[in-house]
């Protein structure tokens, strides 16, 4: 029982009281997979939270933060809960499709405040974290590096962005519910001599992700600083001003498009978002959920920890292994890690394609091949830009190899699925490296 996982609001009795209700209440009710919880909320809120529902949100909930699912324009704006009476296609998917396709074609701006953010620090920082991690931190300020945390075994224990500020200062990006499980991870390995502070700083910085073509030219539009390829490069990180607002921005992308992480202290949060949205909105920039989201990193293959990347997977089987750096010196995981080379890997995630009305794969669908089950969906969903559905997962080696021929069952059918090079979109990163 890992107690990381419920994070410091159950230390509330009149939160914990709620929710344990609502379990008790919705015991015997049909449960579809994107439901959502109902009580207790909202908790924690975005300082864009009310230009949010403004625009007609309907907010999910995570780790007690109400965030954009996807917007209804001109509707009002609601609390998702029971979003689905039957199973198929949700009533969101065209709102989904559009927000989607907006990124693809001209821009998305999405709330991503709610991403867990955590300072490590000090002068024992650097080598805190080059040992914890797979992915070599040794490279200059400024640079924003993504690796993979593993166990002893070479399981992925976490995965995230490091971004470092300074020789002795660095920030990390990860998911909205796992900072308190891997802050927990970091401080377990952190040293007794007080060389290393590791603290959550979430709550004070507000997130926004300005993404897609025209990402580049709404930006410029608000800041005197040079945001173009060659003087603010990917995977690259600085100060920049946008409008009246100081804001460290990161360009980085979890949707496979040009554009940029934008971090200030949360009380500018307000003034950074009106700033964007009115730059943007000649360009034709969308308000975007993480529904959006989560269609676009199917497509480009980006890993979700916790559903495509666990304990019990590592990186050479999740299609990682570029970010294993085995020559960097020691880390936790390497000497598995380096078994693992020499023996070669028995299975691999593989990104499967389904045809679009074959209908919605929610994850866990048992994958067929020779006449058994051969692997289970991690994780799926609708590709709105490629047309078809999407899946990944697990399959022995000999099972995948582009082309081979898989089949997934769904609701009792056994529908064809065809084993894809990754990625699926943009498969040269033009749009992102432009």
């Amino acid at each position: 029982m890992d107690i990381r996982r419920l994070g410091s609001r159950y230390a509330s009795r009149a939160y914990t009281l709620d929710r344990c209700m609502e379990v008790y209440e919705h015991y015997y009710l049909m449960k579809f997979p994107f439901d959502e919880h109902e009580r207790a909320r909202p908790l924690r809120t975005s300082p864009a939270y009310d230009r949010l529902k403004e625009l007609g949100c309907v907010f999910g909930e995570k780790a007690g933060w109400e965030r954009p699912n996807y917007f209804r324009s001109g509707e009002p704006w609601r609390q998702a809960v029971h979003e689905q009476t039957d199973w198929g296609r949700p009533d969101y998917f065209e709102a989904v499709g559009r927000e989607h396709l907006a990124t693809r074609e001209r821009a998305g701006l999405f709330d991503e405040s709610s991403f867990s953010k955590l300072e490590v620090s000090g002068p024992g920082a650097f080598g805190l974290l080059q040992r914890l991690t797979s992915n070599d931190l040794d490279r200059a300020v400024g640079t924003v590096t993504y690796t993979s945390l593993l166990t002893r075994q070479g399981g992925i224990e976490c995965d995230l962005t490091v971004t470092r500020l300074a020789p002795d200062r660095f920030l990390l990006i990860t998911g909205t519910a796992w900072g308190p499980h891997d802050l927990g991870w970091i401080r377990l390995h952190m040293p007794a001599d007080g060389s290393v502070q590791a603290r959550d700083v979430t709550s004070s910085l507000a997130t926004f992700g300005l993404w897609g073509p025209r990402a580049r030219d709404i930006l410029r539009q608000v800041t005197p600083d040079d945001v173009s390829h060659e003087g603010f490069p990917y995977m690259t990180a600085r100060q920049i001003a946008v409008g009246r607002v100081p804001v460290l921005a990161l360009r980085v992308t979890y949707v496979g498009e040009l554009g940029w992480e934008l971090y200030v202290p949360a009380e500018y949060g307000l003034t950074l978002w009106d700033t964007l949205w009115e730059a943007g909105r000649p360009f034709g920039m969308a308000a975007a959920g993480y529904k959006a989201i989560d269609s676009m990193r199917l497509e480009k293959g980006y890993r979700v920890w916790g559903i495509d990347i666990t304990p019990d997977d590592n990186p050479y089987e999740a299609g990682l292994g570029i970010f294993v750096k085995l020559d960097k010196g020691d880390f936790i995981g390497r000497e598995a890690l380096l078994r693992v080379k020499q023996e070669g890997i028995k299975r691999k995630l593989c990104a499967l394609t389904l045809p679009g009305e074959a209908g919605v794969i929610y994850g866990n669908e048992p994958v067929h091949a020779d006449g058994g089950v051969v692997g289970r969906v991690r994780s799926g969903g609708f590709g709105y830009s490629l047309g078809t559905n999407i899946a990944y997962a697990y399959l022995p080696i000999e099972h995948a190899r582009p082309g081979t021929q898989v089949t997934v069952e769904m609701f009792g059918a056994h529908v064809p699925a065809l084993v894809q090079k990754e990625p699926l979109f943009d498969p040269k990163n033009e749009r992102v490296k432009c």
